[in-house]
């Protein structure tokens, strides 16, 4: 009974404690939570101060102001990561929307491995969709895209303009700079190893480079052709890269052997005797004795001159010991496409390059080996763009003779042109030429049938290679504008006559040579009195 009362005593004053406990509790609380100024800590109002209403508006204020503070500083990071992400994600943006099934690309910044492995991706269908791995086919010949070749030192280019020449060195940093990366890529590439291999192998350097062929298809990327010396003469190396708007990458490393590529030459011939010999001392330097993987057929019509012609292609056979030859004469009117026709289907051999060649061409040892490299039964076929000589006796005129004609055959603005517009001259793999269905053989004369053959690879899925190459030349001769021709027909005649015979300031020289003359005459005349 005593413990009871005592306990019942005893539990208000625990009550008590208990409240005065939670209370000191709650001061403790509300005095570490009390938000911090910049210099000092915020003092808690006093419950009973006649300020409580505003000391805590102020520390709501405060709050609001440094959140404020937090969510502008947060707005600036992600404009800055939008800015820093839109660059690199425009394209693929882009890409996205018209390729959203074959590439799949999507957006994931949580997850850049695969937005990485998605623009991989997209580079490398740059390539499947250019003109790399097989051709496309035209609509017309003005829709090739050609390319342009290079060395070490020059740059062999189509599209001249006025301040542009034929054959330059890069003026250009960007172009010096890109052939430059593009070499030196290239030689990298041959240097490293295969695999785990430990075997020596040559080390190349820029100076086994021997030509390279590019060209742009604007909105894909830059293929570049790289050509190297190989192990052995007639072993080359040949490297293939592309550039798809960003980092060049390799397409191809092979070995390339020429050793037993036989080159047919096929020329079509009526009469011009005396172009024929000056043909065959080119063949035979070139040829044969420079190249020695040759065989020449001719196609000639009619008979008069036939002997001639004859005498001198068995000359030559004896005096430099060569029987790799066909002649064969057709007693009929001369068609061009009909010649070349009948000398590709003669050849009896295993499949061989056919270069339709004529007889006031001038070829190097080297074209021939573009002539190879640029051809593969089934996949290339080899349009060059030759560069076409002006009139001698008007580029040399003030000269008191003219050079030999080796030392004629110099690529400048002054002393030719490329032959852009002519489609006769052309390297191809006889099983090509004879699966397109060869020449259009109702087309008579000259002029035409090159043109259509050009179409029709160009409306294959064979790769057309269209480039200028500097070791092909069309040698001058006087064109003949005869007088049936009709008066629209005349005219374009003595155009193309006009083109052939010089430059235009060369013929501009010609045309005001009689005020020139007057000029320096009343210059004479003026010294004199003085």
């Amino acid at each position: 009974m005593m413990l009871r009362r005592g306990f019942i005593l005893f539990l208000p004053r625990l009550v008590g404690l208990l409240v005065v406990a939670c209370c000191l509790v709650s001061i403790v609380y509300m005095l570490a939570c009390t938000p911090k100024g910049d210099n000092q800590q915020l003092v808690l109002p006093r419950v009973h101060s006649p300020t409580v209403k505003e000391g805590y508006e102020a520390i709501l204020q405060e709050r609001e102001e440094q959140h404020r503070n937090y969510i502008i500083s947060l707005k600036k990071q992600i404009a800055q990561l939008k800015a820093e992400l839109q660059g690199r994600n425009e394209q693929l943006k882009n890409v996205q929307d018209q390729y959203p099934d074959s590439l799949d690309i999507r957006l994931d910044n949580s997850n850049p491995e695969k937005v990485q492995a998605n623009l991989l991706a997209f580079l490398r269908s740059q390539v499947d969709k250019a003109e790399v791995h097989s051709g496309v086919k035209l609509s017309t010949e003005y829709a090739a895209v050609p390319f342009e070749s290079f060395t070490l030192q020059k740059v062999y280019q189509l599209e001249t303009g006025l301040t542009r020449h034929p054959e330059e060195k890069p003026v250009r940093k960007d172009k010096r700079d890109e052939l430059i990366e593009v070499i030196e890529l290239a030689v990298g590439s041959l240097n490293k190893p295969e695999g785990d291999s430990n075997a020596k192998h040559h080390v190349y350097t820029a100076s086994d480079f021997i030509e390279g062929i590019y060209r742009t298809e604007k909105d894909k990327g830059t293929l570049y052709e790289l050509t190297f010396k190989g192990d052995t003469k007639h072993q080359f190396k040949k490297i293939v890269l592309f550039r798809p708007f960003g980092p060049v990458m390799k397409v191809k490393n092979e070995d390339v052997n020429m050793a037993d590529t036989v080159i047919n030459v096929i020329v079509p011939l009526a009469k011009r005797a005396s172009k024929f010999r000056q043909f065959m001392q080119n063949f035979r330097e070139m040829g044969i004795q420079q190249d020695g993987r040759i065989h020449l057929t001719v196609v000639y019509f009619g008979k008069e001159q036939m002997n001639e012609v004859r005498a001198i292609l068995e000359n030559t056979s004896k005096s430099a010991n060569f029987k790799n030859f066909t002649f064969i004469q057709l007693n009929e009117e001369f068609s061009r496409g009909k010649g070349l026709d009948i000398g590709a289907r003669f050849w009896k051999g295993s499949n061989v390059v056919l270069f339709f060649c004529d007889v006031d061409i001038y070829f190097t040892a080297e074209f021939l080996n573009s002539c190879r490299l640029n051809t593969q039964p089934g996949k290339k076929v080899f349009y060059p763009v030759l560069f076409s000589q002006y009139n001698p006796s008007i580029i040399y005129g003030h000269h008191d003779s003219i050079p030999s004609l080796e030392q004629q055959l110099i690529i400048k603005k002054e002393t030719g042109f490329w032959r852009d517009f002519g489609f006769g001259m052309t390297c191809q793999y006889r099983s090509d030429f004879i699966n397109i269905g060869g020449f259009d053989l109702d087309i008579k004369g000259w002029g035409g049938e090159d043109v259509h053959l050009y179409r029709k690879y160009l409306h294959s899925n064979l790769i057309v290679i269209r480039t200028p190459v500097r070791g092909l030349f069309h040698l001058w001769h006087e064109k003949q504008c005869l007088d049936e021709l009709t008066p629209e027909q005349y005219k374009m005649c003595m155009q193309s006559k006009a083109m052939n015979e010089g430059s235009h300031g060369q013929l501009g020289m010609l045309v005001f040579k009689q005020e020139i003359e007057t000029h320096l005459h009343r210059q004479k005349l003026s010294n004199k009195k003085t």
